[in-house]
């Protein structure tokens, strides 16, 4: 059995530091891998080292490049790599690439991933393991006129799927046979960029359709749990925007199905590590349908450990090191995998919600996050000063929260996202606190489709960002001065202190203001109305908006000499300021 003395992820951003954090609590020592073009990112602080990777080569492609990553962990003595999510996760020639250089790979093995990360494979699987599965063509070749005919006897509407990798890349939906050739390039030029490959082919698109997935957890001894579903159903674009665990909507009897069905795929293949199985769901009959496998650890994993407690990057590290899955998750059996609560993730992104979710670029003047009962955080580069650049997703920090109910944990996000505060970037938390209040995702109505057909979601206030505008006005004032002040003489360097005079009496005379709080305005009337002399009403200090005075004296110099006013002035009937109720006359 193998004890990993040191982890190289081959990854950046959040999904790095969450598996260093996970490698750091079982003692082992943890190696980070950054382009050029990601040389601010935490992730390479984090690590205990950290190397340059592929010198010339692009943002992206840097972390694309195999050989690059093995000469890595050679010259560092890596014994094992973990490869995170995206990127190479899914790229079973990097699987075999460890294998020939004496390298673990945490993660499936290179035949799971050729049958299970291939989509088109994949459904073969499927269909084999007795799973439903919806109408799809074979993978696309470049005949265009044949990917025509492939399309018909499917039958629109379509969408398009990228074979390999996830993350919405490379999807298309084609409604007719008019957009079918230019959705097919695009989508491909997309996956190819994205993963290295650009293959795909067409599926049938249900309309109204949810998005459950099962987590599925394998060791080498063929021991299998699954860790109950997740609902992945609000997206934009295929891309996922909240992820909660377990999906609320869902009955124990559906509940049970779908886990077992993704169990048996996972079975059909002796599945190891950690891996998804996702499922469409047809509102309108209840069925679901087999659509992809992730052989990796997804991006919303973080639900799903907060309601069966399991950490799952900690597993997946102890199932390649050959541990059972009951040493890996500190469960006995899957009869002992219980659901506590419910979760809910939503992704904060550098996005503008307002202009058509236009990724964003830039420095982060100020960041605060939020903290609290049952919520995590796992972020990437969000701090105050980090340098945002346009080369990699635009992802910023995951919010994950818990609580006992659906409804509690809801609430406990929003109030989360709240007490966010990102100033420098566009952020999409307006947009995801206006998500979360909607009347259709309260009521379990939503579907993929929810926010391409929900305009509503997109009208909310414009967070008024004060606290930055004050900062700015202090620190231009301070450096430039005051525009009003520009050409006048300073204060003499030795002027002194006002000194108010000393008071006649020791308390103040009673006046119209007792007569105010003990007997009334209308009691006050009568006085004033009986009286004879006439009535004054000093208006030295009125309201700052009114009173030249005013502007140019600070309250607290106006409230220092308030007593000396009371005691030594008391004949005039009133004094119109707002802020010295204390005056008694």
């Amino acid at each position: 059995m193998a004890d990993f003395k040191k982890i190289l992820i081959a990854n950046r951003g959040e999904i790095a530091i969450r598996v260093m954090r996970a490698a750091n609590e079982l003692g082992k020592r943890t190696v980070a891998v950054y382009a050029e073009e990601d040389k601010l990112s935490l992730h390479r602080f984090k690590a205990d080292e950290a190397y340059q990777i592929g010198k010339g080569l692009g943002p992206v492609a840097a972390y694309l490049s195999i050989e690059e990553i093995i000469r890595v962990a050679r010259a560092c003595g890596a014994d094992a790599i973990h490869p995170g999510y995206g990127l190479l996760s899914e790229n079973p020639e990097f699987v075999d690439a460890c294998a020939n250089n004496g390298i673990t790979f945490i993660g499936p093995k290179a035949d799971t991933m050729r049958a299970l990360g291939d989509k088109a494979s994949a459904r073969q699987v499927a269909i084999k393991a007795d799973v439903p599965v919806i109408p799809a063509t074979d993978v696309l070749g470049d005949d265009m006129d044949l990917i025509r005919k492939q399309a018909a006897d499917v039958g629109y509407p379509l969408m398009l799927k990228a074979s390999w990798g996830g993350g919405g890349r490379g999807m298309r939906p084609i409604y007719s046979e008019d957009e079918l050739e230019e959705k097919v390039l695009e989508g491909r030029r997309e996956a190819e960029a994205a993963f290295g490959n650009g293959e795909g082919y067409l599926e049938k698109m249900i309309l109204k359709a949810r998005h459950v997935e099962v987590q599925i957890l394998g060791d080498n001894q063929g021991n299998i749990y699954h860790l109950w579903e997740r609902d992945c159903s609000v997206q934009r674009r295929n891309q996922k925007v909240v992820e909660r665990a377990p999906a609320p909507y869902l009955s124990g009897a559906q509940r049970e199905r779908i886990c077992n069905l993704g169990k048996r795929i996972a079975e059909s293949v002796n599945y190891e590590c950690a891996g998804t199985i996702e499922f469409l769901m047809d509102m309108e009959n209840g069925e679901f349908y087999f659509i992809e496998v992730n052989p990796r650890v997804q991006v919303e994993h973080t639900v799903t450990e907060e309601v069966t407690g399991i950490d799952i990057v900690q597993a997946q590290i102890k199932i390649a090191e050959g541990k059972s899955l009951m040493e890996a998750t500190g469960t006995a059996s899957q009869y002992d995998v219980m659901l506590n609560g419910h979760a809910i993730q939503c992704r904060i992104t550098t996005e503008d919600p307002t202009n058509n979710f236009i990724p964003d670029y830039g420095r982060i003047t100020a960041y605060r996050g939020a903290t609290g009962m049952g919520i995590r955080l796992d972020g990437g580069t969000a701090y105050s000063g980090a340098v945002i650049t346009r080369y990699y997703d635009s992802l910023l920090e995951k919010v994950t929260a818990w609580a006992p109910t659906p409804e509690a944990a809801i609430a406990r996000m929003d109030r989360a996202l709240r007490e966010f505060r990102i100033r420098g970037v566009s952020t999409n938390i307006a947009f995801v606190e206006n998500l979360l209040k909607h009347p259709t995702f309260l009521n379990y109505e939503y579907h993929t489709k929810f926010i391409d057909e929900t305009p509503e979601l997109f009208d909310f206030k414009k967070r008024r960002d004060r606290a930055t505008k004050i900062l700015t006005y202090i620190s231009d004032i301070t450096v430039n001065g005051h525009p009003e002040t520009a050409g006048r003489p300073k204060p003499h360097a030795e002027a002194r202190e006002p000194v108010a005079p000393k008071l006649r009496t020791d308390a103040p005379k009673p006046g119209t203001r007792n007569i105010l709080e003990e007997f009334g305005p209308e009691a006050l009337a009568d006085w004033m109305l009986d009286q004879k002399q006439l009535l004054i009403t000093d208006t030295t200090m009125r309201d700052g908006h009114q009173s030249l005075l005013a502007t140019r004296m600070r309250s607290i110099d106006m409230i220092n000499a308030a007593p000396a006013y009371a005691a030594n002035l008391p004949e005039p009937v009133s004094y119109t300021h707002l802020t010295l109720p204390t005056i008694q006359l």
